[in-house]
């Protein structure tokens, strides 16, 4: 069977797209409650972790919910904040303003380096 130029063209852009994050890239979505204490220091958290652990290795997507209400139904989020690693597999959710980073670590299967 052969394909038409265009769905070609579309599996070659998915191989391109997957073969990028099959090399540990990290894709992050954060949900956030407006500019709430709690969101305010779960992005400062992650944002400091991320650089800290995976510089140059990590796709960040802040959500407010308050302005994209209709984004919570997609990921079934029902607490705020709540951060949501979607690669690499597995998915994990964690839900808090993210500062305790060994539980942070541990989430996102990253090992904490000895010290």
């Amino acid at each position: 069977m052969t394909l038409p130029p265009a769905m070609v063209d579309s599996i070659a852009a998915f191989e391109e797209v997957l073969a990028k994050f099959e090399r540990d890239t990290y894709v992050l979505r954060l949900y956030i409650a407006g500019g709430t204490p709690q969101s305010a220091r779960a992005v400062a958290n992650l944002k400091t972790l991320c650089e800290a652990k995976l510089a140059g290795r990590y796709e960040l997507t802040v959500i407010d919910l308050f302005e994209h209400p209709e984004e919570a139904a997609a990921d079934q989020i029902v607490a705020l904040p709540t951060l949501l690693k979607q690669l690499p597999l597995p998915l994990r959710r964690l839900i808090g303003d993210l500062s305790d980073s060994s539980r942070v670590l541990l989430a996102l299967d990253i090992k904490p380096e000895l010290e």
